[in-house]
């Protein structure tokens, strides 16, 4: 018989956890019938439950505004986060990326040289005023494109990198497709006003978040306050983002500004928290990344992004409920080299809850049957959900944490009869 169109059945194990310090386990397996509703219908459900469990996010002047929990991958607050606006020169974040990644595949390196053209030192706008008679060092352009937020630097690094401004765009437009970016094109890699140069709030917290996975050695110089190179004006060497030099958590990543787009920010900050980890280790660091577009001033950008911090960090609790690596189940593989294998993530499993409430998390683990080898290591075969006085607050993927080879014939063969009978 047909599965009915209006559902689905899961395996499940269910772990309450009254206290997400010291938790207790007790598991219990169930079949669960999903039922395939109408998303309007399924989302007007939740939001009537959920609206008691979220905080309210305060009112922020901005055009589109996202706060997302870095450490725990989920939103926090959110408006107009896939309204397509201009992303002025937090384009350079883009720019960032592919430089980075040319370092690191040794394209280029931090002390080579490139040469200024014409055309990047006639680039108008912010600049490190550079110009045709200098061979730039890669690690000054960098510095001058992130905290001088030089129109200039970019180009010359966008040139140097891609060979011409025009091939370096479609690298970045190339790279936005793999990262996920479903609603930006870039026209340019400064990020000047030009028909179709356009991005979301909710594609830019894409972008900084793997900026700052992919090349923790390069992030560091978003952090940077002053800069200025050599023969330059001094009046020209301190970082545009104002929150660097007003909270010592705060340590990135980008301003942008154009008539059209307004004043935006990316901003970063990670504090640190006891119950994540002994306090001033890694592990015990909670990072959260604001993004507000179309603000009215340098001034309102600066405060709005900091009320969204402060406001994140305050009305939210970070709870840790698995270690890294920690197997959370041993799930039955069929027609494999092993019968078994380990469930889990690589790194810890942190969520974020409206403070005062982990004592009424509970989480449960949902798994498709029959899982069949072969099963990579890193291969999605479970989910994770956990919920808040039994409100959804976050679903996260889990991973195989080793890898099932394919049975032999008479193994598998044994297998298909087994999963035949059941």
């Amino acid at each position: 018989m047909d599965n009915c169109r209006f559902c689905e059945v899961w395996c499940c194990d269910t772990f309450y956890r009254p206290d997400p310090l010291t938790p207790q386990k007790r598991p219990v397996r169930y079949l669960l019938i999903v039922m395939k509703l109408p998303l309007s219908i399924v989302l007007a459900f939740w939001c009537g439950l959920a609206a008691s469990q979220i905080p309210q996010a305060p009112e922020i002047a901005a055009r589109s505004y996202l706060l997302v929990d870095v450490t725990a991958n989920q939103v926090l607050a959110a408006k107009d986060v896939d309204t397509p606006m201009e992303p002025a020169s937090l384009t350079k974040l883009m720019s960032a990326y592919l430089v980075f990644d040319a370092l690191r595949v040794k394209k280029i390196d931090l002390k080579q040289t490139f040469p200024v053209s014409e055309h990047a030192w006639k680039m108008p706008g912010s600049r490190m005023f550079i110009d045709p008679k200098m061979q730039v060092p890669v690690e000054d352009l960098i510095k001058g494109m992130i905290v001088q937020s030089g129109n200039d630097a970019t180009m010359a690094l966008a040139e140097g990198v891609g060979g011409t401004a025009a091939h370096f765009v479609q690298m970045m437009n190339d790279q936005a497709k793999v990262l996920g970016m479903k609603s930006t094109a870039y026209k340019n890699p400064e990020g000047l006003t030009e028909p179709g140069h356009i991005t979301t709030a909710r594609d830019l917290s894409i972008l900084a978040m793997r900026l700052m996975t992919d090349f923790p050695e390069y992030v560091g110089f978003y952090a940077i306050k002053k800069y200025r190179y050599p023969g330059t004006p001094a009046a020209n060497d301190t970082n545009r983002n104002l929150l660097l030099q007003r909270d010592p958590t705060v340590d990135g990543l980008k301003t942008g500004y154009t008539d059209a787009a307004g004043y935006c920010m990316v901003a970063t900050a990670k504090r640190d928290y006891a119950n994540l980890g002994p306090v001033g280790t890694p592990q015990s660091g909670r990072r959260l990344l604001s993004i507000v577009m179309g603000t009215s001033s340098e001034n309102a950008r600066a405060n709005e992004s900091q009320k969204l911090l402060n406001w994140g960090f305050v009305a939210f609790e970070p709870v840790k409920l698995f270690d890294s690596d920690q197997s959370l189940l041993n799930q039955k593989v069929w027609k494999g080299s092993s019968g078994t294998i380990k469930v889990g993530r690589p790194h810890a499993i942190v969520v974020a809850v409206a403070q005062g409430s982990a004592g009424k998390l509970t989480t449960e683990i949902v798994r498709r049957e029959p899982l069949l080898a072969p099963v990579a290591k890193g291969q999605q075969v479970a989910l994770l959900r956990v919920k808040s006085a039994g409100v959804q607050v976050v679903e996260v993927p889990l991973l195989a944490l080793e890898e099932v080879s394919q049975a032999g014939i008479f193994g598998r063969a044994w297998d298909a009869i087994r999963l035949w009978i059941r």
